[in-house]
C-alpha cells in the first residue's frame, strides 16, 4: 500500500490555525488536527514559529506521501493578525498570482485556490469560537523557495506567475505511482468481475465522483478511480472481458480524446487547446475567436471565448464525433464504449453517441 500525503492548502490551513491559536490564547500549539473535505483528521506539528504586534505565524512542513510531488517537504508558512471582521487572505513570498482566466481565482489575484480558501477560513472560525473572539484576521500564505520551485512546474504556462500555487480539492494526497495506480485499477475490475458485472464505468476524480453523486442515477462507490490512466484502465477492461465502459470526467481532461489522447497526464501530452481549435475550425466557429484560444489556460476559459461568438454548442459537438471516435478505435468492436464530458462553470454535459444507452445500462446493473 502507498502512503497518502497531504495538500498544500491543508498545510496552509492547519499554519492558520495554529497562529490564530498563539494570537488568542498566548501559545503555539505542538501540533494542531484538521479536519480535510475529505473527512479525514489529520494531526500536523507546528514549525518555526514568531510572533510580533498583533500578530503570529508559524509553518507546516508537506508530506507527500509516496507521491512523486515537487513539493514535498516545503514549508508553508501563515501569518495571522486581527482584523475588524471577516478573514482576508493573501499571498506572500513563493506564492504565484493568476495572470490568465479560467483558472480558479480570478486575474490578478494570488493563486491560493477556493477549496483551501474555505480550509483555512473554516479553521479560523472554529479557533474563535473555541476562544470567544468576534473580530476578524488577516491571514498572509507564504512558501519560501516557492518561486524558483515554480520554475520546474507547470505553473508559468497556466499562466500562474512568481510561484507556486496552494490547491487542493480533498486536502489530501492519493499516491499517483504508474504502477501502483494501474495495479489498483486492475485490482478493482477484477472485483466488479467477481461480482457478476458486465459493464463498468470509470471516473478520473474526485470532480468526476462529485458530478456522479448529484448527475448519475447509480452509485459512485462503484466507480473504478482510473485517473490519467484511461488507455490502460480501458485495456484491463477488455481483457477482462467487460461488454460496455463508461468514462466520466471533467472536459479538463477529457477534451484529449478528441485527439485520441489516452493518458491525460499534462506530463504525457496536452493538446487541450488543439483539440478545441481543430473542432472549432470543423464547426465553422469564428478564425478571430480560434486564435485566441492556445492563450487560455484553462479549457473553461476557451469554452468562454467559444461561448462569446457562438461557437461552443457547435465545436463541442464536434469534439463528442471525434472522441466517440478515438474510443471506438481503442476497443476495436470488443466492447461498447461511451465517454460523458462536463463542466460545472458552464453547467454543460458532452457525451459520444453510445453514451446514453450506457448509462441506462449500468444503472439498471448499479442500482
Amino acid at each position: 500500500m502507498l502512503r497518502c500525503g497531504y495538500t498544500t492548502g491543508s498545510c496552509a490551513a492547519a499554519a492558520s490555525k495554529a497562529a490564530a491559536i498563539r494570537i488568542l490564547r498566548g501559545s503555539f500549539p505542538e501540533s494542531v488536527e484538521l479536519v480535510t473535505p475529505k473527512g479525514k483528521t489529520l494531526t500536523l506539528d507546528v514549525l518555526e514559529p514568531f510572533t510580533g504586534s498583533g500578530f503570529a505565524g508559524c509553518a507546516i512542513k508537506k508530506d507527500s506521501g509516496d507521491d512523486p510531488d515537487i513539493t514535498n517537504g516545503i514549508l508553508v508558512f501563515a501569518k495571522v493578525a486581527f482584523s475588524e471582521s471577516g478573514v482576508t487572505i493573501i499571498g506572500g513570498e513563493g506564492i504565484g498570482r493568476v495572470t490568465k482566466p479560467g483558472l480558479d481565482q480570478p486575474v490578478g489575484e494570488f493563486a491560493i485556490n477556493s477549496v483551501p480558501r474555505k480550509m483555512i477560513a473554516d479553521a479560523l472560525a472554529e479557533v474563535s469560537a473555541q476562544y470567544g473572539y468576534t473580530g476578524g484576521f488577516t491571514v498572509a500564505i507564504s512558501v519560501p523557495g516557492g518561486e524558483e520551485l515554480a520554475k520546474h512546474t507547470y505553473n508559468p504556462r497556466l499562466g500562474i506567475a512568481g510561484g507556486i500555487s496552494v490547491i487542493g480539492t480533498s486536502g489530501i494526497i492519493e499516491p499517483m505511482s504508474n504502477a501502483a495506480l494501474i495495479d489498483t485499477i486492475r485490482t478493482e475490475l477484477n472485483m466488479r468481475k467477481a461480482e457478476g458485472h458486465e459493464n463498468v464505468f470509470f471516473t478520473l476524480g474526485n470532480y468526476g465522483e462529485n458530478y456522479i453523486s448529484r448527475e448519475m442515477p447509480f452509485d459512485v462507490e462503484k466507480s473504478v478511480k482510473c485517473s490519467n490512466f484511461i488507455g490502460e484502465a480501458i485495456d484491463s477492461a477488455l481483457e477482462l472481458g467487460f461488454k460496455g465502459i463508461l468514462i466520466i470526467g471533467h472536459i479538463g481532461k477529457l477534451v484529449k480524446l478528441g485527439a485520441g489522447i489516452m493518458n491525460t497526464h499534462s506530463a504525457q501530452a496536452d493538446g487541450r487547446m488543439d483539440v478545441l481549435v481543430t473542432c472549432g475550425v470543423l464547426a465553422g466557429a469564428d478564425v478571430k475567436a480560434l486564435q485566441r484560444l492556445p492563450d487560455c489556460a484553462t479549457v473553461d476559459a476557451a469554452l468562454d471565448i467559444l461561448e462569446e461568438a457562438g461557437a461552443a454548442q457547435k465545436t463541442l459537438d464536434v469534439l463528442a464525433c471525434r472522441a466517440g471516435y478515438y474510443l471506438d478505435a481503442k476497443v476495436k468492436g470488443s466492447a461498447n464504449i461511451a465517454a460523458v464530458m462536463f463542466s460545472d462553470k458552464h453547467c454543460l454535459t458532452v457525451k459520444t453517441a453510445a453514451a446514453d444507452e450506457l448509462i441506462e445500462t449500468v444503472k439498471e446493473e448499479y442500482r
